[in-house]
């Protein structure tokens, strides 16, 4: 509605008004819609705001914990050492597990820390116990595969750090195989990862180390095996203590 216009009705009520009050009729009050059209604006730009703040801070998935350069990585199996400290850390872990994700957000820093500082040996256990929560099946299986690709590719740490901050939700599809050989070719993955990713190169690893540890009795509770569990010289140790890795590396 154009000026003109509201200026002639807002006169029309006026004289309307004048003539309730000469009749002794005390005219309606009208609300003033102006304040809650702005409310409304603004409400709608802060939603607007909100919603692309939760969209950035979940794409950016933070800084990956800082590894120092000189840190020693190997491979056997599915398993990957991080350091040479004398306290050896056992972390068993699924990509597809919410809480192992909050456990990374959590305790990678600190980790992180005590390898550089040559305190303990950070032994990363490659688990796929959650293939049936994605449909298709086996999303789990290809993102195992995928972060011992990266170890062979000299970016572990990174890509590690990396499917936990682009996680999927359980019952999704998953990250497609284009994805994760994408992540790893943005953190300057070598040699020739794709493929590696691709054909599910590490497959029967992952396998063999998901059954070795559903069948060991020290990582048992109650007779299951789930994720994340962490054992400190070989003992599952309760996580419900937050000071877990100072405990074991002052023993």
């Amino acid at each position: 509605m154009g000026g003109a216009s509201r200026n002639e009705k807002r006169r029309k009520q006026e004289a309307a008004d004048r003539r309730l009050a000469a009749a002794g009729i005390r005219p309606p009050q009208r609300r003033n819609r102006t304040p809650l059209v702005i409310v409304g604006v603004v409400l709608v730009v802060a939603v607007v705001i909100g919603i692309v703040v939760v969209v950035v801070q979940r794409s950016s998935g933070g800084t990956p914990p800082a590894y120092a350069a000189a840190v020693p990585t190997a491979v056997s199996g599915a398993v990957v050492s991080v350091g040479d400290g004398p306290v050896v850390v056992d972390v068993y872990e699924d990509y597809l597990c919410p809480i192992c994700e909050r456990f990374e957000e959590r305790y990678g820093d600190e980790i992180a820390a005590a390898v550089n500082a040559g305190q303990i040996t950070a032994r990363f256990h490659t688990i796929a116990i959650l293939d049936a929560a994605t449909s298709p099946p086996g999303y789990s299986t290809r993102a195992a595969n995928a972060a011992l690709c990266a170890a062979d590719a000299g970016v572990y740490p990174a890509y590690h750090h990396q499917l936990f901050a682009e996680q999927p939700a359980e019952r999704s599809a998953g990250l497609t195989d284009q994805q994760l050989v994408q992540f790893g070719t943005q953190l300057g993955a070598s040699g020739d990862f794709a493929t590696c990713v691709t054909s599910g190169a590490h497959t029967d690893q992952v396998t063999a180390e998901t059954a070795a540890a559903e069948s060991n009795p020290a990582l048992l509770t109650d007779g299951q095996f789930g994720t994340p569990t962490v054992a400190v010289g070989g003992q599952k140790i309760d996580l419900n203590d937050t000071s877990w890795l100072q405990a074991a590396i002052a023993r």
